[in-house]
């Protein structure tokens, strides 16, 4: 298939693109050109901003793709600039399990109907993270109802790879016995490892389905199961404290993801409690 990707060169992108190419997908990848990449000659490149709609007109205009992958699509305001545009048989949006109002255990796609939720045009900042995300299903599923759509909802990315060193945070806190403040020690949460998020979006784009789908690892694992591993390991002591640093998973209620959609079309999502402490093996050594 020909495969339209925006984004895609960095962090779970890149082992998306790379199960594209070996399952033989012909692929090009739309950015703004500013971040290198190590695909070579193996795709095709489109330089686009994707929040202006001249550059999106300029550079899609009289082109059809099969699939197109949206990793970077924030708002309404992303969604109607791109599929204004836009002309594919099958269009996957990288959403995110934010938009559950709230998330809970069994979460499920059923739990947030895009459909029934007031439209707001908006841009990226002009509402919190959860919120404009929440928007962006709107606009797919109000306005582009002839769109073949699929929006893809993952919990916290996490691996060797995550620029936004969040469980790192945690990892570092402890073995420099910085103070942090945790609201929600004991609150078991979800996560997906950054190389299967990846490749269960290049699974998505072969298969016939559309609306709502979630991504998760298997399990759940709570911050003071992290921050015990971590102790064990390295022999330094948590520091809690209320007036510490703020932690990044502050505020996030205790969940899991059902990804019962995802695995009848035939995925097999691995167990979170198999490789997160090879995880933290990693921040370990990388902190000390």
């Amino acid at each position: 298939m020909n495969i339209l990707v925006i984004g895609g060169t960095r962090f779970f992108g890149i082992p998306m693109v790379d199960a594209l190419l070996a399952k033989g997908h012909d692929v090009t990848i739309a950015t703004r050109g500013n971040a290198k990449d190590d695909f070579g000659d193996r795709v095709s490149r489109i330089i686009l901003d994707r929040g202006i709609s001249e550059s999106v007109k300029s550079a899609l205009t009289g082109k059809h793709f099969d699939v197109c992958i949206d990793k970077i699509a924030y708002c309404s305001n992303d969604i109607k600039c791109m599929l204004d545009v836009l002309e594919c048989d099958k269009y996957i949006y990288m959403s995110s399990t934010a938009v559950y109002e709230p998330l809970k255990i069994n979460t499920c796609e059923e739990d947030f109907d895009a459909e029934k939720k007031t439209l707001v045009w908006c841009n990226r900042a002009d509402a919190a993270y959860d919120e404009v995300k929440r928007q962006a299903e709107c606009a797919l599923y109000q306005v582009y109802k002839n769109v073949n759509a699929v929006a893809v909802r993952y919990p916290f990315v996490i691996g060797t790879d995550d620029y936004t060193n969040r469980l790192r945070f945690y990892v570092e806190h402890v073995i420099k016995e910085m103070p942090m403040y945790i609201d929600n020690a004991d609150s078991q949460m979800g996560f997906i490892r950054s190389d299967e998020a990846g490749r269960f979006l290049a699974f998505l784009a072969e298969k016939d389905f559309s609306g709502a789908i979630n991504g998760c690892s298997d399990n759940t694992i709570s911050v003071r199961e992290i921050l015990e591993y971590v102790e064990k390991r390295t022999g330094k002591k948590a520091v809690l404290d209320r007036n510490g640093e703020p932690a990044p998973y502050n505020g996030t209620p205790e969940y899991s993801i059902n990804t019962d959609k995802a695995k009848a079309l035939g995925f097999a999502f691995t167990d979170l409690r198999d490789w997160i402490w090879e995880l933290l093996d990693y921040y370990i050594v990388d902190v000390g």
